[in-house]
């Protein structure tokens, strides 16, 4: 019974900086509330690999801290300096907040805005499925004009909003993760704007990558 409850409350950690290796150390620290035993695992992404960066034993009490050599390959923005990390066992992903972190905190500033073009989105699906449902040809055509003016003032927030945060390095990861497929002008655009640092960071580079790959596989299917 023993194994199975901290084979249950095994949890990890996953965390993205910029490329530059940090000249100083991440001091985490952190509480997963309603975790009383078991083991808390920080990993790092490498070559698509989880690696193993520390191990924490939680006995007990759900506070945990440890010191950490910042890597160049992990999935939460990561700053030299203090972050915490506080969360709950039963919503562990869902309720996890991260303080300490400046581009953290500008993540979390765009997905507030963000995420209410995604409830607009689903709940534009809901009415259209309905107006298809009761062959309401109008109310369709109306309905997926407002999906379009969603989607494009969705891009828009996102495209302004990385371009007045140019200096940071979620600019290149929000151009990556959540508007790849827009106008590539607009990618260049966004790539050009891109500070020096923040240009040869991981994403600043992941960004550049991509960029050059799109227009070279346009060039072959031009031909």
């Amino acid at each position: 019974m023993k194994k199975i409850s901290i084979a249950f409350v095994t949890s990890v950690l996953l965390f993205a900086c910029s490329e530059k290796k940090l000249e100083n150390n991440l001091h985490l620290t952190g509480n997963i509330k309603g975790l009383k035993k078991g083991t808390l695992y920080v990993q790092r992404v490498n070559n698509n690999k989880l690696i193993a960066l520390d191990t924490i034993a939680i006995d007990g009490n759900s506070n945990f801290e440890t010191n950490i050599e910042l890597d160049n390959n992990l999935l939460f923005f990561a700053e030299p300096g203090n972050v915490n990390i506080d969360t709950n066992l039963e919503n562990y992903i869902a309720d996890a907040k991260v303080t300490g972190s400046k581009n953290q905190d500008l993540y979390y500033e765009f997905e507030k805005v963000n995420n209410r073009f995604q409830e607009e989105s689903l709940d534009l699906i809901e009415k259209k499925f309905k107006a298809i449902k009761s062959n309401n040809e109008k109310e369709v055509a109306n309905i997926t004009a407002k999906q379009e003016s969603n989607i494009k003032r969705k891009y828009l927030y996102a495209t302004n909003f990385i371009i007045n945060n140019k200096d940071h390095e979620v600019a290149p990861y929000l151009a990556l993760s959540e508007i790849y497929d827009i106008n590539m002008k607009y990618l260049d655009t966004i790539q050009k704007s891109l500070t020096p640092k923040v240009a040869k960071s991981l994403y600043g580079k992941k960004l550049t990558d991509y960029i050059a790959s799109v227009k070279k596989q346009k060039t072959v299917n031009s031909y």
